[in-house]
């Protein structure tokens, strides 16, 4: 089960997506993210579903590890989409004392679970295809500005990459610590949720200790190679646009064209 998050890895590949610019693919992240969320019919969050999936496509990383990113989350769509089920105006097509079914209801509840799961794949594609260090340089590019304002941008861009890059190892260091302690004769299956809870325990207490051993670890090779924050540090490679980037660019533009169109021309999904 925790083989299957893939938050915070990164897939080495040639591919258009991975020559791009890390700037540009999280302004393009965040751009995604606002068609996702300012769309108001299915041809708009159609045409937003259309343009991530060939972003995953130019990424050339295979679908099975985009549909292991979805794999966390299915719980929390599956939670989402019920409750939009019963939340709804119109006619009840169904009813059973307070719960009603509304077609309403049911538009609903596929409209926000493509929503969340479209989501899930735009953010995906960005950590597929960016290292940490890629990433690093870029949020601190962008957010240099701030820096007239006394705000760490170095500092803050670090943690920040080191936090994402921590999720994957916790995650290997939790199954190791598990294996580990089923094959001791822990039971952590089995039993009500309490007793699960309490079987946790053993796995909690070694990962926080492997955690705090990792972070010290951290600390002392940064030290040892006199990393004093972001003043006065270089880049051994400088981002700068190529010709690829401006066609990027141009399809977003394109495609925020295409967009709007579709949001003005059909009705809302959601009637009121």
């Amino acid at each position: 089960m925790l083989s299957d998050i893939t938050l915070g890895q990164f897939f080495p590949r040639k591919s258009l997506m991975h020559r791009a610019d890390p700037r540009l693919k999280i302004c393009l992240t965040v751009f995604s993210i606002v068609l996702i969320f300012v769309a108001g019919n299915f041809w708009a969050l159609a045409f937003s579903a259309l343009y991530i999936g060939l972003g995953m496509v130019l990424s050339k990383i295979p679908l099975k590890m985009y549909l292991k990113s979805l794999k966390p989350i299915l719980f929390l769509v599956a939670f989402t989409a019920v409750l939009n089920v019963f939340y709804g105006t119109g006619e009840p097509l169904w009813q059973w004392g307070f719960l009603k079914v509304t077609r309403n209801g049911l538009l609903n509840c596929a409209f926000v679970s493509i929503r969340i799961i479209v989501l899930i794949l735009a953010s995906s594609v960005l950590t597929f295809t960016t290292s940490p260090t890629q990433l690093t340089d870029a949020l601190e590019r962008l957010l240099r500005p701030l820096s007239k304002l006394r705000v760490p941008v170095h500092e803050f861009a670090m943690i920040m990459t080191i936090a994402l890059r921590f999720v994957p190892l916790l995650l290997e260091e939790t199954e190791k610590i598990m294996s580990a302690q089923k094959a001791r004769g822990a039971d952590m299956e089995s039993g009500g949720l309490i007793q699960r809870i309490k079987a946790l325990i053993p796995v909690l207490i070694p990962l926080f200790v492997s955690a705090f051993r990792r972070a010290y670890d951290l600390a002392t090779a940064m030290e040892s190679r006199c990393y004093h924050g972001g003043e006065g540090r270089t880049k051994m490679k400088v981002l700068r646009f190529c010709s690829h980037d401006y066609l990027i660019i141009g399809s977003a533009v394109l495609a925020l064209g295409v967009f709007i169109a579709l949001n003005l021309i059909f009705p809302p999904a959601i009637a009121g």
